[in-house]
């Protein structure tokens, strides 16, 4: 159940006017403590936004936001949290937001060495450990939780303790994370040779050669898995097949090839390990509603397409 507390609701506050201090504008923010950053967008998005969300968790302060991995939808908000286990092709949107109340979002990236530290060392985040789940998980966000980040986020106020004190806070919110009834997942990430670490190295070997011809009984190899087996976790953790994975990494890195870098259709597809121009085509217009070129122009001039 949302937590709806005095206390709950005055940590969402305190960190919402930390968070609007260090951004002041809309975007994506870095900070010093590396693995942190922030987003902030003053207007809801017209259009929903494809791409790779990777390993972290998502922390909303203000505002809400509709995020769909295959044909699952997640709608969440300043009352639940969201932790990506692995890294996951979604289509994301801003559902709420405004100039006065701004979307404001905490993203911690996950460190698997501290999960698998964690796992060790701690009773309570050693429970019997399930099959693979989905790698996308939403769960209600604790005062513990919230005031940890507000810790974290202090931080960026007191550079020369980050180095000491950033990788602390940052254990204590992976912990209260990993205790919750949706940590089963990042245990198996910091759990060696589980099945669920295993679709991990399988989801990053395709990150980093999706571009060529698939082979799952060479990836099966690679992540010591059966074919059957890795094909049954990889749906179970992604939604998907390997085959759709691809497809959706291959696309969006097109997509991307033509707008930032000027490429034609035949080329970015080619580029993408795609050897049919017609196949291109017909594959990219099925995931983003309109052919390549026309697409293209839609996403650079939006408001006259």
């Amino acid at each position: 159940m949302p937590d709806n507390t005095p206390a709950h609701e005055a940590c969402l506050r305190e960190l919402a006017g930390l968070i609007e201090r260090s951004t002041g504008e809309d975007g994506l923010h870095t900070t010093t403590i590396p693995a942190l950053h922030f987003s902030r967008l003053s207007a809801p998005m017209p259009l929903p936004a494809r791409g790779v969300q990777e390993a972290a968790l998502c922390l909303i302060v203000q505002g809400a936001k509709r995020a769909i991995l295959a044909d699952e939808v997640y709608d969440y908000d300043a009352s639940r949290f969201v932790v990506a286990s692995v890294d996951l092709p979604v289509t994301a949107q801003v559902t709420q937001a405004a100039p006065d109340a701004p979307y404001l979002c905490l993203v911690l990236k996950l460190s698997p060495s501290t999960i698998a530290e964690l796992v060790t060392e701690a009773e309570s985040a050693r429970a019997p450990l399930p099959p693979p789940s989905r790698g996308l998980c939403l769960a209600p966000s604790s005062v513990e939780l919230l005031e940890a980040a507000i810790r974290l986020v202090k931080l960026l106020d007191a550079p020369q303790d980050i180095p000491l004190l950033a990788p602390l806070v940052e254990r204590e919110i992976l912990y209260r994370v990993l205790c919750s009834p949706q940590g089963a997942m990042l245990r198996h990430i910091g759990i060696a040779d589980s099945q669920g670490q295993r679709v991990a190295k399988a989801i990053h070997w395709l990150r980093q050669h999706y571009a060529q011809p698939l082979r799952i009984d060479h990836i099966a190899r690679e992540v010591h898995m059966s074919p059957s087996a890795l094909h049954h976790h990889f749906k179970a953790v992604t939604a998907m097949s390997p085959l759709q994975y691809q497809k959706q990494l291959r696309l969006q890195e097109a997509r991307r090839l033509m707008l930032s870098e000027v490429m034609d259709a035949a080329s970015a597809g080619h580029r993408v390990g795609y050897e049919s121009p017609s196949q291109f085509s017909r594959e990219y217009s099925r995931m983003f509603g309109a052919p390549p070129l026309r697409d293209v122009e839609r996403m650079r001039n939006p408001r006259t397409a």
